[in-house]
């Protein structure tokens, strides 16, 4: 079973059994093919891509995504679709580019040390995959109490524990980059 994030000198470590690394891996991998819209394809218009695009940009329709992009304005559609037209690109590449290194970092398993930095890229990884399947799961403050009293049999509850297990990995993470604070 995964250790929880340590602080080392000058980053942190974590061990993972080649399991857990498969599955990281594979939810990683999940994450970038939600995020990747196609609209930072190579052949894209150097100016949409220095500028951003012209046409308006609406919330996502996948409730999981738009937690993950949330409207900058909620009572202001056309400022929120500005705002949205400007930023999500780079905010989206962002999050395709961090679940790729965490993916990248895994190797098959074992004792994981990451700098600073990589630790961040991390901590950005595993927020997005928790928000993404616990919208998926339909989380809330009583979550515990919800699925915990799930029967077995219920694939649900498979879910739950991996959103947990997601949680434990990024407390953790959280605490060992605030040692050197």
């Amino acid at each position: 079973m995964s250790s929880a994030f340590q602080h080392t000198r000058g980053g942190v470590a974590v061990r993972f059994d080649a399991a857990e690394a498969a599955l990281l891996r594979k939810l990683f991998g999940e994450l970038v093919e939600l995020l990747d819209d196609g609209a930072g394809d190579a052949d894209d218009d150097p100016l949409t891509s220095a500028v951003g695009t012209f046409e308006p940009r609406s919330t996502p329709d996948d409730p999981a995504v738009a937690r993950l992009f949330p409207d900058a304005y909620r009572d202001d559609e056309e400022a929120a679709s500005d705002f949205r037209r400007y930023t999500e690109s780079d905010l989206r590449s962002g999050k395709i580019d961090a679940a790729r290194v965490a993916a990248e970092s895994l190797g098959d398993g074992g004792r994981l040390v990451l700098t600073a930095e990589q630790a961040q890229t991390w901590l950005t990884a595993l927020n997005d995959l928790r928000l993404t399947l616990g919208t998926r799961l339909s989380v809330t403050e009583d979550h515990e109490q919800v699925f915990g009293a799930l029967p077995d049999d219920d694939p649900r509850k498979q879910l739950w524990y991996v959103y947990d297990w997601l949680s434990y990995l990024q407390q953790s993470l959280v605490e060992a980059l605030a040692h050197d604070l």
